[in-house]
């Protein structure tokens, strides 16, 4: 069996406060429990261990490709990303691929 991964990395523009990445980590915390289709979810900031990495990885896997859509279109994921990635993010990566579950 397999999963559909949907990995997304950020860099944050210079100059947030210092409240901003566990603020983020709390709101992300809370999307689970409000969006079903979240099969399982792991976030995190990077640990510094290597220069020029992101600052923030998030890692979900769903059931399918229609479950990952429902996550993307979700009005809390949507709330989320206007209130903490947009105008705060100088670059983001992110990805979608079949993992073994």
């Amino acid at each position: 069996m397999s999963v559909l991964r949907h990995i997304a990395m950020f860099k944050w523009v210079e100059g947030l406060p210092d409240d901003h990445v566990p603020e983020v980590t709390a709101a992300l915390d809370a999307l689970p429990a409000v969006i079903p289709s979240i099969r399982r979810f792991h976030h995190g900031p990077d640990q510094g261990i290597n220069a020029g990495n992101f600052d923030y990885a998030v890692v979900v896997d769903f059931r399918t490709a229609a479950d990952y859509k429902i996550y993307r279109d979700h009005p809390r994921h949507r709330e989320f990303i206007e209130q903490f990635i947009v105008g705060k993010v100088s670059e983001r990566a992110a990805v979608q691929y079949t993992a073994p579950d």
